[in-house]
Formats: C-alpha cells, structure tokens, sequence
C-alpha cells in the first residue's frame, strides 16, 4: 500500500443546484475555492444518472442509464487533478422507489436536490496512468 500523511484544511457544506450536472458542480467548486485534494460526501436526489461500471478484463467502462428519479444514498468522492483539470472521482449508491438500489461509479446526473460536506486536504493530488489497472491513480 502507498500512502502519504496529510492535514485536514477548509471544510464546507454547500446545497447543489436543481437541474445541473452533480459531478460537474462539484467540479466548478472545486476550480471557484482553488481545492486540489479533498474528500466529499453528499446526499440528495436526481432525476436521472450515468453510472459506470469498470469490466477489469477489458480495461474499460461500460455505461449504464437510468432515466428515472433517484435518492442519493449516499454519493463519496475526492477531488484531485485528472489531465490538467480538477476531476471529482465520484461514487454513488441510488435508490428507487421500490427500495432496490443501484450503484457505481457517476459519470453524470441532473441533482434535483443535493447537499455536500467537503474537506480540503493541504496537499495536491494528481492523477497518473496506472499499467496494471490501466486507471488514472493517485501516484503516492
């Protein structure tokens, strides 16, 4: 296992907008608060989602839609930069109205409703390409 020590910095809450993208506004705080490494959790709902899936013996992922409402429960990611652009690194848990649940990796979903912790690290995170996962990772 790799691993560095860091520090806890800023913390935040935030409520996410109604009808624009969860992981882009993510993103677009990340960029606004000059945050190069953090942690996040969120809960909220959507109105539909991209979730990925990544097929290990093919390297590569696969999309899976649904166009449906969803409760978030929960979404957890890290921000870290990814080809020169701060990327939220997103995973999330959706529930339906049945109570069954999917989950994956979120390439995009339109928030309904959502709310964020975030805790910037003092460090900076940068994403590289990994051989054997064929993945960006955090080169530690």
């Amino acid at each position: 296992m790799d691993y560095r020590e860091v520090e806890g910095a800023r913390e935040f809450v935030a409520r996410l907008e109604h009808g624009r993208d969860w992981r882009g506004q993510i993103e677009d705080f990340a960029e606004s608060e000059g945050i190069d490494a953090a942690f996040f959790f969120g809960l909220g709902a959507v109105q539909d989602a991209v979730l990925s899936f990544y097929d290990q013996d093919d390297k590569e992922y696969r999309d899976i839609e649904f166009d449906e409402p969803l409760e978030v429960v929960p979404a957890v990611g890290n921000i870290s930069w990814l080809n020169d652009e701060r990327f939220a690194h997103t995973h999330v848990a959706l529930s339906r109205d049945d109570g069954t649940t999917v989950a994956g990796h979120l390439d995009r979903a339109t928030t309904f409703a959502g709310e964020l912790y975030v805790r910037e690290f003092d460090t900076e995170l940068v994403r590289e390409h990994d051989d054997v996962t064929d993945l960006d990772l955090w080169p530690l």
